[in-house]
């Protein structure tokens, strides 16, 4: 796993100097510098912009009791994608810029929704969200429902 980690950043941090260098070599210095700010701030308010759209559908799906386990997945991506977007390169940009598109980070979520099974129980009013593997096939879980009451003191 180290070892995995350990090439690609080493690979992407040499594929970023690479392009960087050829670039720079084309515009300039400063012209590169200029370029990588902006994509930087540009791309960070798209984050904003898109992030404040995902937390609306979150909170309409968690208010009509859905799971909302699409939008959480595309959260954490929205996340990973600002990182991309504020860190210098152009390589890293265009990843980023790829997941701004909402159907390319709707069809990546979905997939890796294919691979989870979402599940939900609710505990006194409040929906608790949790997760387990899809192909577990462990039949020692017993799905229900409870509910709490308040226990009358005699002081």
């Amino acid at each position: 796993m180290f070892a995995r980690l350990f090439l690609i950043f080493t690979g992407v941090s040499l594929l970023e100097i690479y392009v960087l260098v050829k670039v720079g070599g084309f515009l300039g210095a400063w012209p590169t510098v200029l370029l990588v700010i902006v994509s930087a701030l540009v791309g960070s308010a798209l984050v904003r912009s898109q992030g404040l759209q995902l937390v609306r559908e979150l909170q309409r799906r968690m208010a009509a009791g859905e799971m909302p386990g699409q939008q959480l997945i595309e959260g954490i991506m929205l996340i990973i994608t600002g990182v991309l977007l504020v860190t210098p390169g152009f390589v890293t940009d265009l990843c980023g810029l790829l997941l701004l598109v909402p159907s390319i980070r709707a069809n990546i979520a979905k997939a890796l929704m294919a691979n989870v099974k979402f599940s939900s129980a609710t505990m006194g009013g409040f929906s608790q969200q949790g997760f387990t593997q899809k192909n577990q096939d462990d039949d020692s879980v017993i799905e229900g429902e409870f509910e709490r009451k308040e226990e009358k003191r005699i002081d």
